[in-house]
């Protein structure tokens, strides 16, 4: 599977984050809090979600599924004219992007074994120290085989 290499353009987000790790993963309880609210959310550009995750720049270079980041359930809008109490806003800035059209369970983690160990390492592409994020489209299903989101994986040149 080879991804398109894409530049983003930044993008305005509001949604919720929680700090998590993989082994104490609160997905589930971030999308539980957000998900009955995004109706509230103004000016939507699309009706697209978004997963998005940060790490700290030490993450990948001493792994660990104990280590902690921040994962943001979310979605784009064109402004932050009007933020429903208790949610934040994100800006996430332009950059380059390695994306993956993923179809498959999302408990499924082989595609990111194949990006990180398989695909990254002989690209001409390093990672960079930028969120990672899921762009989850009208096709996706939560734990279904026949789900479909992209995976975008923050990338530069070597």
């Amino acid at each position: 599977m080879q991804p398109r290499i894409e530049r983003l353009e930044e993008k305005k987000l509001i949604g919720y984050n929680l700090n998590m790790s993989l082994t104490n993963n609160k997905t589930g309880q971030l999308w539980g809090l957000f998900g009955p609210r995004i109706k509230e959310i103004q000016n939507r550009v699309t009706e697209d979600k978004i997963s998005m995750q940060i790490y700290d720049s030490s993450y990948y270079t001493s792994f660990s599924p104990d280590n902690e980041f921040e994962k943001w359930a979310m979605v784009e809008v064109e402004n932050f004219n009007n933020i429903p109490n208790e949610m934040k806003t994100f800006t996430l800035k332009e950059g380059m992007y390695a994306v993956f059209d993923y179809k498959g369970s999302s408990s499924d983690n082989s595609i990111f074994e194949y990006i990180f160990l398989e695909w990254l390492p002989k690209s001409p592409y390093q990672i960079d120290d930028r969120p990672h994020f899921e762009i989850l489209g009208k096709n996706y299903k939560n734990n279904d085989p026949n789900s479909e989101e992209e995976i975008w994986i923050p990338i530069k040149k070597k």
